[in-house]
């Protein structure tokens, strides 16, 4: 091997290595703690919460908005109240409600429970809540601590848009 052919060579090895080392730095990168999917933590705000008074004494809808303004992700994972033992949650899906583990709630995101979409469903009612009333309504969730909300209850064909 002649001086050119040498250093040719040696040329392409350090420019594949170069490549090599900034590509694994990049995809390092895209792995980092600031992408809100591993890292940070969740911080959780619910806002718009309302049960609409059912209109049988079965079962019950609850409607809310969770805000994650932290740079960690979280799932909601549960919800409890006093007045069923049974409540899940449900995502609709083809016009039929589907309940499901958990519900992503992504940093600096929002998770909407809404009519005709994702909601927490109360089933087997103790009590039908009326009115005016408040409901007590406890949100589990992967990472952050539980959140107890009073839910107020709405006449049975409010709509928060109209607000």
């Amino acid at each position: 091997m002649n001086r050119r052919t040498t250093l040719a060579t040696v040329n392409r090895r350090t420019t594949l290595a170069t490549a090599l080392v900034l590509a694994t730095g990049l995809a390092l990168a895209g792995c980092s703690a600031s992408d809100g999917q591993d890292g940070g933590e969740p911080d959780l705000k619910v806002s718009g919460a309302y049960i609409p008074q059912p209109v049988t004494d079965g079962m019950a809808g609850g409607f809310l908005v969770i805000s994650n303004h932290g740079d960690g992700a979280d799932r909601l994972t549960g919800v409890s109240s006093d007045i069923a033992d049974d409540v899940t949650i449900h995502k609709t899906e083809n016009q039929r409600m589907v309940e499901v583990s958990s519900f992503a709630i992504p940093a600096h995101g929002e998770l909407v429970l809404e009519r005709g979409g994702n909601h927490i469903m109360f089933m087997d009612l103790k009590k039908k809540p009326l009115e005016g009333e408040k409901v007590s309504v406890e949100l589990r969730f992967e990472k952050a601590d539980p959140i107890e909300v009073d839910v107020p209850v709405k006449e049975a064909t409010y709509n928060p848009k109209q607000d």
